[in-house]
């Protein structure tokens, strides 16, 4: 059951390179005609919200959701599931609470948004700091994975195809990013959910069908499959009834996966704040039926295709997806269901690429705009065509790094940097988030406090986490130097985020007098939208 057709692979690496032909020339077509900042950073706010809701929906919708969510929830049922919930909380809170104060707030990047509240080039550094120590591991781990995900799929496993498929498609995601700017990249997102959607609809319905479209069947005969039992279906399988562990890993979920910089910076492409609601209404409905799909899916994994079977294709299960899809469709697929094997391969395929561009993109933006634009630069502003060529420029050099990381660590298990870069997102960013926009008071010490403070306790703990060392899934599992007794860090950083903002702002005020009416004369931009947000920039 781990091998597929020689048909399937042949289709599938035939729609590989029409997806490639067809995403560049997308990118080519629809990205910035010149050197302009605003078409470039924003692609002229020209989205439809629907546009910009399933473009938002698809960065949020990342390989290691699907992949990994998937893999999850068929090893281990219950806990799986509470993570898709987690997921779908994470982008609902985004939409209710930071999405149009974001908008008003921002006109680029992250750093604009901090930067109404906090002027002065470390603020800006700072910012690009924290945003490349989240962003950078995410990017390893998605390109890491790919390329024995390429190998079982084409039927190729050897070291030197793995290698030169995480290489390829690092350098395919480097022209996205650079030639495709933020519109071109929104584009090839759509592309990917819409794809995505169709695909997983499909063998959700095939899983659904082989168990009479009966719920309760089908939960029945994933927790046989499981080899769990009753377990399966109850919870702490995962975190072997650590509840304090659990609790943990949710509220760095929910606080951390939507405020991450490539989900945030969609927010500063909407037109107006009407649309901004739009586009997140659209966004949330998608991501909700995705998961759900996700759900049927990965139960159908553990129903169909078994424990047994599901962790001599991967340990962590990341292949689910594509062995429950050749299962339903049997031994001896029509030309029919052949088209539908290669239809999902051809979504994992565009899930990865799209999801590695958009990260990039948001990299390069911020290291062009706020490092070097306004972080270092402090005399003379930079011409348009300049910063975006530094921003392309940028592109190509994260994009370097990471592949060049990613191709190096591909034998290690590299689960660590994706729990990392929620555990930024939860620690640091989102507390800084908070305060910025809804604090009268907050102050630039306490911004920087709490930027700080959130991503160095997310690293520190993370490397005396087990996804580090200390057991079979960690980076390096021969080691034990685990001291942190829970698998993330949300339970201690984020709290700790929230202090340091708190404390530095009470610590260092000099003049609160001065500090609130600011706040109060942006106020009305951040939380209505009725000052120029291009102003003090």
């Amino acid at each position: 059951m781990t091998g597929f057709s020689s048909e399937a692979q042949t289709m599938s690496l035939i729609a590989f390179i029409t997806v490639i032909t067809v995403t560049l020339l997308l990118c080519v077509m629809t990205g910035p005609d010149r050197d302009d900042l605003g078409e470039f950073y924003t692609g002229y706010r020209s989205l439809t919200p629907v546009q910009s809701g399933l473009a938002i929906a698809g960065d949020y919708i990342s390989a290691g959701t699907v992949l990994g969510t998937i893999g999850i929830i068929a090893l281990l049922g219950y806990d799986g599931v509470t993570l898709a919930l987690s997921t779908v909380l994470s982008l609902v809170l985004m939409m209710f609470l930071l999405a149009e104060p974001l908008r008003n707030a921002g006109r680029f990047t992250m750093g604009d948004v901090f930067s109404r509240r906090a002027q002065g080039p470390a603020v800006r550094i700072v910012t690009a700091a924290v945003t490349l120590t989240a962003l950078l591991p995410l990017v390893v781990f998605q390109l890491a994975g790919a390329g024995d995900l390429l190998a079982v799929v084409l039927g190729f496993h050897a070291d030197g195809f793995k290698t030169g498929a995480i290489v390829f498609l690092g350098l395919l995601m480097i022209a996205y990013a650079a030639i495709g700017g933020m519109k071109g990249t929104a584009f090839i997102q759509i592309v990917k959910t819409v794809v995505l959607l169709v695909a997983a609809t499909a063998v959700a319905l095939l899983v659904l069908e082989r168990f009479d479209f009966s719920l309760p069947v089908l939960l029945d005969t994933a927790a046989r499959g499981s080899g769990a039992g009753d377990a399966y279906l109850a919870s702490g399988l995962q975190f072997a009834g650590d509840e304090l562990d659990m609790i943990s890993t949710q509220l760095t979920v929910v606080l951390g996966a939507a405020v991450l910089p490539q989900i945030t910076m969609r927010m500063f492409t909407a037109r107006s704040a009407t649309a901004v609601r739009r586009s997140m209404s659209w966004a949330v409905s998608i991501v909700v039926v995705t998961c759900l799909l996700i759900v049927v899916i990965g139960f159908g994994a553990a129903a169909i295709v078994g424990h047994e079977v599901l962790v001599a294709g991967d340990p962590q299960g990341k292949t689910a997806f594509l062995m429950v899809t050749q299962a339903v469709l049997g031994t001896d697929p029509t030309t029919l269901e052949t088209l539908l094997f290669t239809a999902v391969a051809t979504a994992i395929f565009l899930t990865l690429l799209a999801s590695v561009a958009g990260i990039t993109l948001a990299c390069a933006n911020t290291l062009a705009h706020d490092l070097v634009a306004h972080g270092l630069r402090r005399r003379a502003a930079l011409a348009p065509r300049t910063e975006t060529a530094i921003a392309r420029a940028a592109a190509a050099g994260v994009g370097l790094v990471a592949l060049v990381i990613a191709a190096g660590a591909r034998h290690l298990n590299l689960q660590a940097l994706l729990i990392l870069s929620f555990c930024i997102g939860a620690s640091a960013v989102a507390p800084a988030l908070v305060y910025s926009l809804f604090w009268r008071r907050f102050s630039r010490t306490g911004l920087l406090a709490t930027l700080v403070t959130g991503t160095v306790a997310s690293l520190v703990l993370t490397t005396g986490s087990n996804l580090v060392s200390g057991s079979p899934q960690a980076v390096f599992p021969d080691a034990d130097f685990n001291w942190f007794p829970f698998t993330t860090t949300g339970l201690v950083s984020v709290p700790l985020g929230f202090l340091a903002g708190r404390l530095g702002t009470v610590l260092s005020e000099r003049d609160r007098a001065g500090q609130r009416q600011r706040y109060e004369e942006l106020e009305p931009a951040i939380l209505a939208g009725t000052v120029d947000t291009t102003a003090g920039r």
